[in-house]
């Protein structure tokens, strides 16, 4: 057995942090935390019910004048030394969230966290660029300008197959805009999120400012989008959760971001680097154990390169070593519960009614039948209207369909409700361009799948969701806009008033 966060240590107190402190749930009912990669009970936690997003929603409401009062510098100031506090305690996050999602340790070592403190750090740097448009004369003999200013408390809720990177992704913009939050993550990963938010009490970002509840999503995750003090709502998730949430929400007039499902197109055309797009696809298609919603799922791939491609796709799928998240060799973990591999395995076994499962399609047995493992799968002959192609599976599956002509690549990229990243492989820059330009999705990669910065933006088109995560965008999502008007004489009788009192 490698060594694991001692997560019973971590909730000793309690799983929840409100005006910052720990504090135990009120809904008289236990989670327990599972060990994806042995099945085996970690520890259990009080779930919040609403009481406790009740005492989260008052604690942030209370510290919100004072955040939002203070200068655009001393928040940044407070932001960089959170993301030197999250680069002293590295390894406690990598470690804590391997443990709750069975993410290889390279992976959140490697990707999950370095990450989290560079948009910690990006953050830390747009607080100060809370600024409006700069002022003009646009009527007359008055002088305007546009202010940005924080909105209140947001209430956020995140998903369990990133939930350290999801936290920080609904956290950081909105406080750095001046706002506060209560964020409620999945109820199946809550380290973290409790981690990410002791840290920020520890580099002095002031109590009430960062609040997290952990509870269900139909009991405390609703409460709390529907919170009359709750002026925002920000979720990632399912698409079909996305719409109750638009439901809830639509009630009190809040304002709405949503980042949903995705089925992402990987678009081969003919003159592709072959050897590229292979280990484009295989790395995009089971980055996180294919629990991605920007996961490679869909390779449609131009006729003379179809046969070649699914050759080697599923060759190199075979040399994927599975195993223990925290043994040093495991490129693929297990999905975050049993009852997702089985969601997985269950599509698998529909599609071989219809379509070919060319390799995987099984759990692991020997040392892995505990866990929640799932081999990596490769699907081909499935009809472009199949549950395949057309259904968000989450899990280490890729499917691969031909095509003929650039017009038929691009248009089955587009077939599905989804649009939340794609990519197109090529060596031509006009295909290259059209495909950047015609495909319908927040994000299009040429000749690379999966890589996103902090400066650049995260959101989708269609049933994905609206909204951007990450860079300046999702900042100024988290504000609102005032303009304000100066008269510039001393005329007491304005011009514009003949309309309303006449002429005498």
């Amino acid at each position: 057995m490698q060594d694991r966060f001692p997560a019973q240590q971590l909730l000793a107190e309690g799983a929840q942090y409100i005006d910052g402190r720990p504090a135990r749930g009120e809904s008289g009912r236990a989670h327990a935390v599972i060990d994806p990669a042995t099945g085996a009970r970690v520890c259990a936690y009080d779930l919040a019910g609403t009481d406790t997003v009740d005492a989260a929603v008052a604690a942030a409401r209370a510290a919100f004048p004072g955040w939002a009062g203070a200068t655009p510098g001393e928040r940044s100031d407070a932001l960089h030394r959170f993301a030197a506090v999250l680069a002293d305690r590295a390894d406690d996050f990598a470690r804590a969230e391997s443990l709750q999602c069975g993410k290889p340790l390279k992976l959140t070592r490697e990707f999950d966290v370095p990450g989290t403190i560079d948009n910690t750090a990006f953050f830390a740097g747009a607080a100060r660029h809370l600024a409006g448009r700069s002022a003009g004369e646009y009527s007359g003999d008055h002088t305007s300008y546009v202010r940005r200013e924080p909105i209140g408390v947001v209430g956020s809720v995140a998903p369990w197959n990133y939930p350290l990177q999801m936290a920080a992704w609904k956290i950081l913009p909105a406080i750095a805009a001046g706002n506060t939050i209560v964020l409620k993550p999945a109820e199946l990963t809550p380290l973290t999120s409790l981690l990410f938010a002791r840290a920020a009490s520890h580099a002095g970002i002031p109590d009430g400012v960062i609040n997290i509840v952990n509870g269900t999503g139909r009991e405390a995750g609703e409460h709390l989008v529907g919170h009359p003090d709750v002026v925002m709502t920000s979720f990632t998730g399912s698409t079909a959760v996305g719409r109750r949430v638009a439901e809830i929400a639509t009630a009190t007039v809040k304002r709405l971001h949503l980042e949903l499902g995705g089925k992402a197109p990987f678009v081969v055309f003919e003159d592709a680097d072959l050897e590229a797009a292979v280990h484009g696809a295989v790395a995009g298609a089971l980055i996180n154990t294919g629990q991605d919603c920007t996961a490679a799922t869909r390779a449609y791939v131009q006729r003379p390169l179809y046969e070649a491609f699914v050759e080697r796709t599923a060759a190199l799928m075979e040399t994927v070593r599975v195993g223990d998240p925290f043994a040093a060799g495991t490129d693929l973990g297990p999905l975050v519960s049993h009852a997702q591999r089985d969601r997985v395995a269950a599509f698998v076994d529909r599609a071989r009614g219809y379509a070919r499962v060319v390799t995987g399609g099984e759990a692991p047995g020997g040392d892995l039948e505990n866990g929640a493992y799932y081999l990596p799968t490769l699907i081909t002959d499935a009809a472009q209207d199949s549950e395949a192609v057309q259904s968000e599976i989450f899990g280490p599956v890729l499917v691969v369909l031909p095509f003929d002509t650039d017009d038929e690549g691009i248009r089955l990229a587009n077939d599905t409700p989804y649009g939340l990243a794609a990519s197109a492989w090529t060596r031509d820059v006009f295909r290259a361009n059209r495909a950047t330009r015609d495909i319908k999705a927040g994000c299009v990669w040429i000749n690379d799948h999966i890589p996103i910065i902090s400066e650049m933006p995260h959101g989708g088109y269609k049933a994905s969701g609206f909204g951007k995560d990450m860079s300046m965008y999702s900042f100024e999502e988290y504000t609102q806009v005032k303009h304000i008007m100066f008269d510039n004489t001393a005329v007491a009788r304005k011009p514009w008033h003949r309309t309303v009192f006449g002429d005498s």
